[in-house]
């Protein structure tokens, strides 16, 4: 019979885990259904919660300085095999997806809090009644991602068995490939653990002394300067290790259209501005922040409705699926196998009353205080976050990103409208705002992290419900850790001011809904540009959400995005072998983990050298920290490339 095949591809998953079933045909996955094996134990629920906690404060330190969280699921997938091997544990498959999944909810967490959160303290620099605490950060974190476990739930079935290959799921495919590695787990984790210790000490070594400078620019170049003055054409480069890895995962494609988006802002729209006399006089960085990154806003804005309006299907599909098995549970009960044993739909309705009951609460005591304000704010919450549920489950199945960021500004945008209408207004306007978005953030962040969780269970065969369980302590432990981080983060940077932290998300959270709720001047014209231009790029098939965050995100931080895919793509066609290719492209996936991991633990560290008090000051002239960044970014660059030609086919 075709169902019970065991064909194995070279990867260890059968040969009919990536494309659609025949007729008749069923997935039968590595764990066999009808055997049990190690999953939650006290190793792996350990493991997973010391992942959690690392990550955690690793990717909130790297969100927000350059605006993009690294998804943690890969590195600790590598760093679960490498330790089950050294340890050699017995099927510890089992126990490596559940280390995986609890600890990946460290960046699932962090881009819900820190995309909306920091905006507290940018607009308390204008609002000193403003007030931001440790408590509202850990809550507004914890209610959204056990609100976006709950949501995705009854959607699981549809995207991970209903939808069998008919979803690429980029991100998935890579956790299952280094998951089911298995003896492979040791030599993969050494390239992590050297690109970590390279990438770590390089980064460390910038931020802490400064002995180069963190951002080439043509304004070094005197002629050049004098060319950006009358022009207002700047290019600029972070020069940072864990940044260029971000690229290099992201992948050529998706880098260049970034990069493209912010070539359209920096070298196309801001001269234009620059042409008009009252800005003559204005830098360009000056008419990018105050008045070209709003195109990009409204970009972002405009792709997540046109991802609802793609999604709706979906949405009727799913919530018909679990309806239907609501009402199945009160007949006969039906044999569900293993490893299709969700949490009953019983119990998700009765947790997601609690949820509801407590975030209602924290919303009337902890943030508004007014009984018919709190009503409001709560509908929007529920109704927008289970809209988006499949919108952020969608994307990540399909190309691997999860427009969070876009969803939440709009989400921003209607709450504010609807609070303004009905008196909540002002500083305390602003604050249930932002929190209100903190929790439709991060629940939107958590059902794209669930889909990608999901389908490494489903591919491997491990057991839902277990995965489903013990997200939710994963959750808890990293909505704590990055409340904790994110203040001392802004004790020892700050958001606002010099060399402050960048947080573009939150600053565009912040651009948006001061006006709205502090009666100022709404910069509708410029939204609504990049809302037709988002159309427009739809309609055109190129990747909306992508151009627009290259049009908001600073040049700074697009260009080594491009730099890591320009390599990611050369490393990668070198070769006439496709096998030498791959391995090629692999070693540098497990390199680019080690930068952005490495590089954004120690810059935690580096952060917290500074809390505790260290101070450095370097003497160098800035021309001599421009040559000298030239020169160690390329030897990094050198280095990194070589690294990954040396990889031979398996």
């Amino acid at each position: 019979m075709q169902d019970n095949k065991e064909e194995k591809t070279g990867a260890g998953l059968p040969d009919n885990a990536f494309r659609e079933l025949k007729e008749g045909e069923k997935y039968v996955p590595v764990l066999h259904p009808g055997k049990t094996y190690p999953e939650v134990t006290p190793y792996s629920v350990s493991m997973g919660l010391i992942m959690a906690v690392i990550f955690s404060a690793a990717a909130a330190y790297l969100g927000l300085k350059v605006g993009q969280v690294f998804e943690a699921a890969i590195p600790i997938a590598i760093i679960a095999v490498g330790m089950s091997s050294a340890a050699k544990r017995k099927n510890a498959l089992g126990e490596n997806v559940i280390i995986q999944s609890i600890g990946s909810c460290s960046g699932i967490v962090v881009a819900g809090a820190i995309f909306t959160l920091p905006a507290l303290y940018i607009l308390k620099a204008k609002y000193p009644d403003i007030a931001v605490s440790f408590l509202e950060i850990f809550l507004s974190s914890m209610l959204g991602g056990v609100l976006g476990i709950l949501f995705f739930i009854p959607f699981r079935k549809y995207f991970c068995s209903d939808m069998h290959g008919k979803f690429p799921f980029p991100e998935a495919t890579a956790t299952t490939q280094v998951l089911i590695s298995g003896e492979k787990g040791g030599n993969q984790a050494m390239p992590l653990i050297m690109a970590g210790l390279i990438g770590g000490i390089y980064d460390f070594l910038l931020s802490t002394f400064g002995w180069w400078s963190e951002v080439l620019t043509t304004r070094a170049i005197p002629a050049l300067n004098i060319l950006a003055d009358k022009t207002k054409a700047v290019f600029s480069i972070n020069t940072g290790a864990a940044v260029m890895g971000l690229g290099f995962i992201v992948g050529l494609k998706y880098s260049f259209i970034i990069f493209a988006g912010s070539a359209f802002i920096w070298w196309i729209i801001i001269p234009l501005l620059g042409m008009n006399p009252e800005m003559a006089s204005v830098p360009a960085e000056e008419i990018f922040s105050g008045s070209a990154r709003f195109i990009g806003i409204g970009g972002i804005a405009m792709s997540g409705v046109i991802g609802i309006i793609k999604s709706w299907g979906i949405i009727k599909s799913a919530v018909g699926l679990a309806s239907r098995e609501m009402k199945g549970g009160s007949g006969e009960k039906k044999a569900v196998v293993r490893t299709q044993k969700d949490i009953t739909m019983k119990v998700v309705v009765f947790a997601l009353l609690a949820a509801f009951i407590v975030t209602f609460v924290f919303f009337y005591v902890g943030v508004i205080h007014n009984l018919l304000q709190t009503v409001v704010a709560f509908i929007v919450v529920a109704v927008i976050a289970f809209l988006f549920t499949t919108v952020a489950a969608n994307a990540i199945a399909i190309v691997g990103s999860n427009p969070v960021s876009g969803m939440t500004l709009m989400t921003l945008i209607i709450a504010s409208g609807i609070f303004v209408a009905i008196g909540l207004k002002g500083s305390s306007g602003i604050v249930a705002s932002m929190v209100i978005g903190g929790v439709v953030c991060t629940a939107l962040s958590m059902a794209g992290g669930m889909v990608t969780d999901m389908k490494v269970g489903y591919w491997l065969g491990t057991t839902p419900s277990k995965q489903q369980s013990w997200k939710f302590l994963g959750t808890f432990v990293s909505a704590a850790t990055v409340g904790g981080v994110m203040l001392i983060l802004n004790d020892v940077y700050g958001f606002t001011g010099e060399n402050a932290l960048v947080a573009p998300q939150a600053n565009a959270m912040a651009a948006v809904i001061d006006p709205l709720m502090m009666g100022g001047e709404t910069p509708w014209l410029l939204y609504i540009v990049g809302a037709v231009l988002a159309v427009l790029l739809n309609w055109l098939g190129v990747p909306a959400l992508a151009f627009s965050l290259g049009m908001f995100i600073p040049m700074q931080l697009n260009a080594p995005l491009l730099v890591g895919g320009l390599i990611s793509w050369f490393v990668s066609t070198r070769s006439k072998d496709e096998a030498t290719n791959t391995a090629r492209q692999e070693r540098g996936t497990l390199l680019a983990s080690g930068f952005i991991a490495g590089g954004a633990l120690l810059g935690v560290v580096s952060a917290g050298m500074r809390f505790f008090g260290f101070e450095y000051s370097c003497t160098f002239e800035e021309s001599q920290l421009q040559i000298t960044g030239v020169i160690v970014y390329v030897l990094l660059l050198s280095w990194f490339t070589w690294s990954c030609l040396k990889a031979k086919k398996s």
